[in-house]
């Protein structure tokens, strides 16, 4: 699964790279690049009120600003080409990869409160799309619209309409790069799942019309709830989010074989994230977890909100310091493959555990994540990967924790049975044990900008058969090496 951070066009928060930030910040380069290939997602809440500086736009080009008539109380907005250009030095200096977010309420009418009608105007977006073009800026992959499907985020289109209107950006798209040899992908719709509207979609926009369907997640709720924390090391809450993953994969099982399942907007709590829970060690439970269940469902690309603005940001928004979720993206991004195992595990549910095969070199890697603030677990391998999990200090046997990852996985090299053969691990734990602190801690020692460098992410190598001891609200990735699948070798 492909990692990926959503930037806001603009907003009230002035979480707007496109408008607001530095863009020759060091660090905001640094951290993008540390990626080696991040995916960023151009887009958000007033990305359908955006026009393009194009030679034919018909309009000044000015910025965002209140109006009570417009959506989510700003009128409409201009991206300027001195900004795009800007940006696009940006990403091809960091080897971004982009998706951008196209205005998809252009040339619609209001017909009564929150929904719009008639056939989007794509006009001054093909102007853009040419430009970019013309500039040879790689994008790789433009989505129509944001969270206009369904009920709608403040706005709404009907699903036939919507379809017809992405036969209409395919068209365009492939008449603008017919004479490219690599081709972008088209994904939509960008909103909330819904499975009636998002089944018609699918039917109306016909076969391959569609690269990717996208939808977006915020399942612990507004940022100003309190319960927020309580749901994040709740399980069994947890895996609500479940049935979304799964119903959207049977969707496109039925109605769109030729797609793949994007998250393409996810924040854990909506309006801004949590003012002092998203922003801390305590919410990188959430956000793993729901990596770990995503790629379970196949997804393809998961898109967390944002990288800069909000609470939920992965940079803090004035000094774009990493905050810890940052590192924990960074750590799936480095460690995790696109093989996903089964892994079945019985036992304590405040125990998570996701596998996948190792990324860019031989192996599984396994995440386990102590949901207890309380509770240790100490899990012991064994050579033919069966394992023994112990809660606290009282030792209870549990032989099915990794039984599910024997069927899929051999053990392969003569030294594993004798234990000198090492493995890595990474424990991610809070500074002082202050489950809401700002700052994570990797293998004891805190994950701070090292003279303005992000710092580099080592492991402890321990003997593969050693236990491990999993603390309380803690984060392990363990780096299994010599390890076959057949998942792994595809």
């Amino acid at each position: 699964m492909i990692m990926c951070v959503l930037q806001l066009i603009g907003g009230p928060q002035k979480s707007a790279i496109t408008i607001d930030y530095d863009l020759e910040n060091p660090l905001l380069a640094k951290a993008i690049a540390a990626f080696g290939s991040l995916r960023i997602r151009l887009g958000g809440s007033l990305q359908d009120q955006v026009v393009y500086e194009t030679s034919n736009l018909e309009s000044q080009c000015t910025g965002f600003t209140k109006s009570s008539s417009g959506l989510f109380g700003f009128s409409q907005g201009c991206l300027s080409m001195e900004r795009w250009d800007a940006l696009n030095d940006l990403f091809l200096k960091t080897g971004a990869v982009v998706t951008f977010g196209l205005n998809a309420l252009r040339g619609r009418h209001l017909v009564r409160k929150g929904k719009y009608s008639g056939a989007w105007n794509g006009t001054n977006a093909r102007d853009f799309i040419k430009y970019t073009i013309e500039k040879d800026y790689p994008i790789d992959s433009w989505e129509f619209g944001n969270e206009l499907s369904g009920s709608g985020v403040g706005a709404s289109v009907a699903a036939y309409q919507y379809g017809k209107d992405i036969i209409t950006l395919r068209t365009m798209l492939s008449e603008l790069y017919e004479n490219c040899k690599i081709k972008p992908l088209l994904v939509a719709p960008g909103g909330f799942y819904e499975q009636r509207w998002y089944a018609q979609l699918l039917q109306v926009s016909g076969v391959s019309a569609m690269d990717a369907v996208t939808h977006h997640i915020y399942n612990l709720g507004g940022g100003n709830d309190p319960h927020v924390a309580s749901r994040i090391l709740d399980p069994y809450y947890l895996d609500r989010i479940s049935d979304t993953f799964r119903d959207l994969e049977l969707t496109i099982q039925r109605h769109g074989q030729w797609t793949r399942a994007w998250v393409g907007e996810a924040g854990g709590a909506y309006n801004s994230g949590s003012p002092l829970i998203s922003n801390s060690f305590l919410n990188s439970f959430w956000y793993l977890d729901q990596l770990g269940l995503a790629a379970k469902y196949k997804t393809a690309v998961y898109c967390r909100q944002s990288l800069i603005g909000g609470n939920y940001g992965l940079l803090d928004t004035e000094t774009f310091i990493p905050n810890p979720d940052y590192y924990s993206a960074l750590l799936w991004h480095q460690l995790m493959g696109s093989g996903v195992l089964s892994l079945d595990i019985s036992g304590s549910p405040y125990l998570r555990a996701y596998a996948h095969c190792s990324k860019n070199k031989e192996g599984v890697t396994v995440l386990l994540l102590n949901l207890n603030r309380s509770t240790a677990f100490t899990v012991t391998v064994q050579n033919d990967i069966n394992a023994d999990i112990g809660e606290g200090f009282g030792i209870e046997r549990d032989a099915f924790f990794l039984h599910g990852l024997k069927r899929t996985v051999l053990w392969i090299g003569s030294k594993a049975s004798d234990g000198s053969e090492m493995r890595e691990e990474y424990h991610l734990t809070a500074k002082d044990n202050y489950e809401l602190s700002r700052i994570m801690l990797l293998n004891g020692a805190p994950l701070e900008l090292i003279e303005g460098e992000i710092p580099t992410l080592n492991p402890v190598l321990v003997p593969v058969n050693s236990p491990i001891y999993v603390a309380p609200l803690s984060i392990v990735f363990v780096v299994f090496p010599n390890f076959e699948a057949k998942a792994c070798n595809r």
